[in-house]
């Protein structure tokens, strides 16, 4: 039945461009995870050297290990509209409360990386049946040199489409009998497809990244359970992904994470009560009390340590518009990069803030978003 849903969904006269298509990979196969005795963060160790595929029909990305930290940030005007044309001068940027000197600034003129990872599993398989529509969104909204990755996953991740600016394989992507094949799982490793996407695609990359997950939440791997112990370990074994896991990956690799959760937003979730926990775990006995799902909830506090953005796909349209809302979103990004003071020596979190100075000339009332924190790894 899916199968028929998702090739009724595909676009007439895509068989060209299907054929194009680079075979699709499995992310994880042959990968082993390895959790460091010393300083407890994990490694990758792989059955046999792979290399990344490059980016399609552009130059491969230039490797740096400069310790340059990027902090993306957008500013929202009082009537909810991206605030555009402001100079590296707009803003003031804190590490741990000290301020540091901005050595970079892009108002979204480098392209940005962006892998759209979509939950194949039997859930929310109808929701792929809009892929078609989201094909033609995206296109209009994303910049011609902005690059676009596909993944699809449900017991496993499987890249679709390596980073590439050629829209009419991202159509083809998308309406890809392979997620047919992908959806063929009773399984949802959703936390372990974004760990797999973050430390697989981004290395090397600057600018604007970010990943765009369709999913409804319910993962099937990490253990994930109203104890906040619960991110930290796995019932399985020592070795098992986490939950902080994939929240340092994102951290230290500087990739965004913008959610679309296929589920009714809960009731207390409101923005307002997002922005008031931005600085605290989301999975607490208040949040429990007010009736919301755990599995909800995870999303939005890997959203809350990551960077980027919430969205309930019911409450805002059709599919295709909630990602046409995130472009937008990211073509108003801006992107500050400093050299931290503290250096990089000492591993582990490191508190973010931007500011908007006095005469900024932003609207009066506007406010940055931005991600709260980045990890330094001490094995990398």
């Amino acid at each position: 039945m899916l199968a028929g849903i998702l090739l009724a969904a595909m676009p007439p006269g895509t068989a060209a461009q299907r054929a194009k298509l680079p075979k699709p990979r499995i992310l994880e196969r042959g990968t082993q995870f390895e959790r460091d005795a010393v300083t407890g963060e994990m490694n990758l160790r792989t059955a046999e050297t792979r290399a990344i595929p490059e980016p399609i029909g552009i130059a491969p990305a230039i490797r740096t290990s400069v310790a340059l930290v990027q902090a993306g940030c957008t500013v929202i005007a009082p009537d909810g509209t991206q605030v555009r044309g402001l100079t590296r001068e707009s803003f003031r940027l804190l590490e741990d409360g000290v301020p540091q000197e901005i050595a970079s600034f892009d108002a979204a003129e480098t392209p940005a990386s962006i892998a759209l990872i979509l939950d194949a599993s039997p859930s929310i398989s109808r929701q792929l049946g809009q892929m078609r529509e989201v094909a033609h969104s995206l296109s209009s909204a994303l910049d011609a040199q902005d690059e676009v990755a596909v993944l699809a996953f449900s017991d496993q991740t499987h890249l679709l489409l390596p980073f590439s600016r050629d829209r009419a394989l991202l159509g083809a992507a998308l309406a890809s009998p392979e997620l047919a094949r992908v959806a063929d799982s009773t399984q949802s490793l959703i936390y372990q497809a974004v760990y797999l996407t973050a430390r697989e695609l981004f290395p090397g990359r600057t600018g604007r990244k970010a990943i765009v997950l369709l999913t409804d939440g319910q993962d099937s791997g990490l253990g994930l359970t109203w104890d906040p112990a619960s991110m930290q370990t796995h019932p399985g074994a020592a070795n098992a992904l986490t939950f902080d896991d994939v929240a340092r990956e994102l951290a230290s690799s500087g990739v965004e994470l913008y959610v679309i959760s296929t589920e009714n937003r809960p009731r207390a979730m409101t923005d307002a009560w997002l922005a008031e926990h931005q600085h605290a775990p989301l999975i607490t006995a208040e949040a429990r009390r007010l009736a919301m799902p755990h599995y909800t909830l995870y999303l939005a506090e890997m959203v809350r340590q990551a960077g980027g953005g919430l969205y309930f796909m019911r409450e805002l349209g059709g599919l295709a518009d909630v990602y046409h809302r995130i472009a937008l979103r990211l073509g108003a990004e801006y992107t500050l990069g400093y050299y931290p003071a503290a250096g990089i020596a000492r591993a582990g979190w490191r508190t973010l803030d931007v500011e908007l100075l006095p005469d900024a000339g932003a609207p009066a009332g506007a406010k940055v978003e931005h991600r709260a924190a980045y990890y330094v790894p001490a094995s990398r």
